[in-house]
Order: structure tokens, then sequence, then C-alpha cells
């Protein structure tokens, strides 16, 4: 198959995302440990979701890297998903972190979806 300089950078971006999410993690469990007061309900379901978003997006990543085409749809998935976070920073203020976030993710799934990346994906 084809190697496509974009599908590779796109997919470094992924595992970039997936360690980010990661470091969100451990800094999630060190607030669950160390706030006074706290929901331990809420904190705790918080905390796991960011931990099985960082699994899911570095599964993602590993798949699409190997060039299965099927990653290629949740690929795009969590680049919506980071799109719709970047615009709520922006409209609550955060407006240098949620330009970030949604230059991350717009860049990300274009370097995903152009087609050297469909090409070396086998999808023509």
């Amino acid at each position: 198959m084809d190697r496509a300089g974009t599908l590779d950078w796109g997919v470094r971006l992924l595992y970039l995302e997936a360690a980010g999410l990661a470091v969100l993690t451990a800094y999630l469990v060190i607030l669950d440990l160390t706030s006074g007061e706290i929901e331990v309900a809420v904190a705790a379901s918080l905390t796991v979701m960011a931990a099985l978003a960082a699994v899911v997006v570095f599964l993602v990543a590993r798949a699409l890297g190997r060039r299965a085409v099927r990653a290629r749809g949740p690929a795009v998935v969590v680049q919506l998903f980071l799109l719709a976070t970047g615009g709520f920073l922006v409209q609550i203020g955060m407006t240098w972190q949620g330009v970030g976030m949604l230059l991350l993710a717009a860049v990300t799934a274009a370097l995903i979806l152009v087609p050297p990346s469909s090409r070396a994906l086998g999808v023509d």
C-alpha cells in the first residue's frame, strides 16, 4: 500500500490527542485525591470517562496507523467532538485554548480525509 505522509501526520496528531487525554486523566486523579469537598460519584465517573477516552483514541490511532480503513470513521468522530469542545471553550472565554483545540481538530480531520490518506487506506 501507498505510504502517505498525510495519514502518518494525522496518526501522530491522534496519538498527541490520546496523550493529552492521559494527562487530563492524571490531573483528574490528583484532583479527586486532594479535593476536600467532593462528590465522589461525579468525580469518579468523570475520571473514568477521561481514561476511557484516552484508551479509545489511542486504539483508533494505532488502528489507523496500521492502515485499518475501519478506524477512519471513529477518528473523524473524535475530531468532531474536539471541534464541539473547542467551540464551547471559545464561548466561555477560554479563547486561546478553544482556538488551539479547533485548529488541532480541523488539521487532524483534514489530514485523515485528504486523497493521499484515502489512497494509503485503499479507499479510492
